[in-house]
């Protein structure tokens, strides 16, 4: 217990110096949001992002020609570079956009001292990058399923010829109708294109020549016309962002729900400001969640986000801040998120996956082996619902009531489903065999961090109840993201949150056509296929509902995935941070707060 005590000491010693560092020169900004990411960053360029926090900094250097109101609920979308909103044909397969005039990235030396007005071209230029293999963007199978006509043959031809990506022949899906106009083409209609379009963490405008200036290093070279710049970077370590002295006059605007009344207090006191508001931003990364927690409770940062399970019930006893909390003029969040854990069954494995019976049968057999409502109470602290199927909350068809095999826990049935299709033990020691009578060992990527270990520790448990060998094999994050993306690990768990609305985006890591990318499983079904660009294509209504029940029915029955929980995550901000409210179906945030000067 004292080691513990000390080693967090210490890494809360590390965090608040790091903070101080980063604050340390003279005449530094005045208002400074602070907090820590619980795993580190992968790089700056949308292009090549692969996970959730560079994307969180990425949403507010670049930005989308599209926006989600701050504040609303339902979500609404407007305007953010756009002039208006998109107009579309009559079978939603053309898409036409006008950008506002006047607004230009941040200063670079890269534009060699001249202003860089954002144009369309910057757009159909950010698009492109994520079809050049050069690239290897994990977020190409995304953009392929849109269906851009062109684009993908482009990307074709550089694979076939080996030859560089061709940026400069037109396209007919993806173009600038001229400097101010751009116009998307598909092949297939996308009614919901809008959505698409929304947020800028992925679809934020790129400079060309910032790009090929900084080549291989454009990772730590960001560019974008957003609010805020990249200004140091300690790989792992530290963000520090600041305030865009190139950024236009934009002004705090919302449309709070009349029934929402923190929504209308926030909107009372900040409409008409000047974004951002804020001067400063530095991100510092700490894996375990003590150190995290003690920092904000010694006034070290102004924001913990997902309290760590540990110090849930002190932060909000019974769902209610805490009263000595409340005392210093903190405030608590809880929100049901829209997001699901997920561990995935490489289907290409010849342990694991398949679609013959038996090897459905061992899934099924795994899936109801999983206690969740322990796991919920040990290893999430009760900070979680179990998961029904992949639909996450707060998207459209997500149903409280639909019930499901996934979430079943059943050791009896699990072991009669196993013996049913041949896996038994054969030789006495305790743990079963394939119907071959091969070995049966699982082999699940982990990682080093507490939560994973306690994740890992009832696995075991759940498996050892019914004879299931199962090994863990711990690597960094990035690393088993790019195993997973490979088709190299049998099984991994991860999380999915949803980018808008639309329950769709769940439904890509079922998609065949995005196996290797967001496809983890390389599930590859034909008749769930048929489902999903139905899904795609077909406008909102009871002809698409129906579809949405068939693909979480047909997700359930082959288990590719085994769907954990739904995450209930706690917020705390200091008294001073005003105007928190965490986002839905986008990433930046930073811009919509202020910091109250003592």
């Amino acid at each position: 217990m004292i080691r513990r005590v000390m080693v967090a000491a210490c890494l809360l010693v590390g965090l608040t110096t790091a903070f101080a560092q980063a604050s340390a020169p003279a005449g530094g900004p005045k208002k400074v949001l602070r907090y820590a990411f619980p795993i580190a960053e992968t790089g700056f360029d949308p292009a090549q992002i692969v996970d959730l926090y560079s994307r969180t900094v990425t949403a507010h250097i670049f930005e989308g020609l599209y926006q989600y109101d701050p504040l609303a609920w339902p979500a609404k979308i407007r305007p953010l570079t756009a002039d208006g909103m998109p107009e579309h044909s009559a079978d939603w397969r053309t898409w036409t956009i006008r950008l506002q005039r006047g607004i230009t990235f941040a200063d670079d030396p890269a534009f060699k001292g001249q202003k860089r007005e954002l144009v369309a071209e910057d757009y159909v230029y950010a698009i492109k990058r994520f079809a050049d293999p050069k690239v290897h963007s994990a977020a190409w199978s995304y953009f392929e399923g849109l269906g851009w006509i062109g684009l993908g043959e482009l990307r074709q031809r550089a694979l076939a010829g080996k030859l560089p990506f061709d940026y400069d022949t037109p396209i007919e899906g993806l173009r600038a109708v001229d400097r101010y106009t751009l116009q998307f083409k598909m092949a297939a209609p996308q009614p919901r294109f809008l959505t698409e379009l929304s947020g800028s963490d992925l679809l934020g405008a790129v400079a060309r020549e910032v790009v090929e200036a900084y080549g291989d290093e454009i990772v730590a070279h960001p560019v974008g016309t957003g609010p805020f710049k990249l200004t140091q970077w300690r790989r792992g370590s530290l963000i520090v962002l600041e305030r865009n002295p190139d950024f236009r006059d934009l002004r705090y605007a919302a449309q709070p729900a009349t029934d929402d009344a923190d929504g209308q207090a926030i909107l009372a006191r900040l409409k008409g400001r000047r974004l951002p508001m804020i001067d400063r931003v530095e991100v510092a990364i700490v894996a375990e969640g003590q150190p995290r927690w003690l920092t904000f409770l010694n006034d070290g940062s102004d924001l913990i986000e997902d309290v760590p399970p540990d110090f849930v019930g002190q932060a909000m006893p019974g769902g209610r801040l805490a009263p000595h909390l409340a005392r210093r003029g903190m405030k608590g969040y809880r929100t049901t998120r829209s997001d699901v854990t997920l561990t995935f069954y490489n289907m290409d494995d010849p342990i694991v996956g398949g679609y013959r019976p038996e090897q459905v049968a061992l899934r099924r057999a795994i899936n109801l082996g999983v206690d969740l409502q322990r796991e919920i109470r040990l290893v999430y602290r009760g900070q979680a619902i179990a998961a029904q199927s992949p639909v996450m909350p707060g998207t459209s068809h997500y149903a409280p009531g639909f019930k499901s095999e996934n979430s079943e826990y059943s050791p009896a049935k699990a072991k009669a489903l196993l013996e049913m299709h041949g896996y038994v033990d054969r030789d006495g020691d305790g743990w079963r065999e394939r119907p071959d009578g091969s070995a049966l060992l699982l082999r699940k990527a982990t990682q080093t961090d507490q939560l994973s270990r306690q994740r890992d520790d009832e696995w075991r448990r759940n498996m050892t109840a019914i004879g299931v060998r199962i090994r863990f094999e711990p690597a960094q994050w990035p690393q088993n993201l790019q195993g997973a993306r490979a088709g190299k690990l049998m099984m991994w768990s991860v999380g999915n949150s949803a980018g808008g609305p639309d329950s769709l985006d769940v439904f890509q890591c079922y998609d065949g056509s995005q196996i290797g990318g967001q496809n983890s499983a390389r599930f590859n079904l034909p008749a769930f296929n048929a489902i999903y660009e139905s899904m795609s294509r077909l406008p909102d209504g009871p002809q698409r509902d129906a579809l949405f029940d068939q693909a979480k029915r047909l997700a359930v029955a082959y288990a590719p995935y085994k769907a954990h929980v739904h995450s209930i995550l706690t917020d705390l901000t200091q008294a001073r941070l005003i105007g928190y409210r965490r986002p839905l179906f986008w990433m930046d945030f930073w811009q919509y707060v202020d910091i109250e000067r003592p």
